[in-house]
């Protein structure tokens, strides 16, 4: 019996001390890996954070988009819809919600191939154009820089604007070749001005365009416009605001703009 309740008692200290060994190994194991992980973790820890944007602004923020002094402001006054555009003509998901650029739309990705090409995406541009048109919303457009290269063609859209032909100037800024000569060729180099505005003849005469954008008068709007944009949030190209809720990138407006259009000019 003593026998036998000795070689039990001896069974269980080797598993007891096997356990104990094991848990050694693992903590020693976890602490080294740990260390290892330290100096990464406390240099993610010592990154600054990022800002995070907002996903609704107030109404009075609205409201003070629609108020800047020479921004660009198309529709009623006393529409009940506010929609507002941070966008950049040389950025290339700005040209997938134009809908004017299909080569691109297809190039970037199957989910932004329109519903016009056999594609389920609606583009939020044009439908916003049908509803300011319709008299059913007022829309303000402001310039972000995306991809950097749309200083020139922004101020093209004032002068356009100017003249009130800001959609026919942003249906032409916004296509294929309009996408290349922008990020290839004029850029923002306010010395390649006579090209632009050589592209932009069925909208302005070359020289009226080319004068406008060499007279330096709306210079100060690609300073001032991301200005604007900041003092609600950062934001990526495009962003749209529908009423209050903000949509950022180039969403399909079936995505829930159409929803919170519907909700407001029910």
């Amino acid at each position: 019996m003593k026998q036998a309740l000795t070689q039990y008692l001896m069974i269980a200290l080797m598993v007891v001390g096997a356990y104990m060994i094991g848990v050694y190994k693992t903590e020693s194991e976890m602490l080294k890996k740990a260390a290892k992980q330290t100096p990464e973790l406390q240099a993610q820890q010592n990154q600054p954070q990022q800002d995070v944007a907002p996903t609704v602004v107030t109404d009075e923020q609205m409201k003070a988009l629609f108020e800047g002094k020479g921004n660009i402001v198309l529709g009623k006054k006393n529409a009940k819809l506010l929609i507002a555009e941070f966008s950049d003509a040389s950025c290339p998901y700005c040209h997938v919600a134009a809908g004017k650029n299909p080569e691109l739309n297809n190039k970037i990705g199957p989910q932004f191939k329109m519903v016009a090409d056999g594609g389920s995406y609606v583009p939020a541009v044009p439908e916003i154009k049908k509803l300011v048109e319709e008299g059913k919303a007022r829309f303000v457009w402001i310039y972000t820089p995306g991809r950097g290269n749309g200083e020139l063609a922004t101020k093209a859209l004032y002068c356009a604007n100017e003249k009130g032909k800001f959609w026919e100037a942003h249906d032409k800024l916004y296509t294929s070749e309009a996408y290349d000569l922008i990020n290839d060729v004029v850029k923002n180099d306010v010395g390649n001005s006579k090209r632009l505005a050589e592209f932009m003849a069925p909208v302005l005469s070359v020289s009226e365009m080319e004068n406008c954008l060499t007279s330096g008068k709306y210079d100060s709007r690609v300073v001032e416009d991301p200005k604007t944009v900041l003092s609600i949030g950062r934001f990526g190209t495009p962003t749209f605001i529908f009423h209050r809720t903000i949509f950022e990138g180039a969403q399909s407006f079936d995505s829930g703009m159409k929803q919170v259009v519907e909700s407001v000019i029910k």
